[in-house]
């Protein structure tokens, strides 16, 4: 009967990644401490490696300013809204008026 794939949490890989990052054990001591082949464990490396740029790009993203319409679009519609409920208000009071 094989033997089914084992399913690795994000966790796991990161500190596997880590640990072969810093090279302080070799991919086989690795491999036989986490119990994971020694490929697997330079493919995650290799896919932390890579994925390191974005984590400094994301950073800068978070401190983009909006752009004037992200700023604006908000307004107008509260701007809307009330005019609209100005509106509902001045009909009413004319009618308590009249009636």
């Amino acid at each position: 009967m094989p033997k089914q794939r084992q399913i690795h949490s994000p966790e796991f890989k990161v500190k596997v990644a880590v640990d072969a990052i810093r090279g302080l054990k070799t991919a086989s001591e690795l491999a036989s401490h986490y119990q994971v082949h020694p490929v697997q464990i330079s493919q995650w490396k290799k896919q932390a490696l890579e994925g390191l740029g974005e984590v400094f790009q994301r950073g800068q993203a978070h401190r983009k300013t909006p752009s004037p319409n992200e700023l604006t679009a908000p307004l107008y519609e509260e701007i809307g809204r009330l005019k609209m409920e100005l509106d509902w208000l001045k009909k009413k009071s004319t009618e308590l008026c009249q009636g």
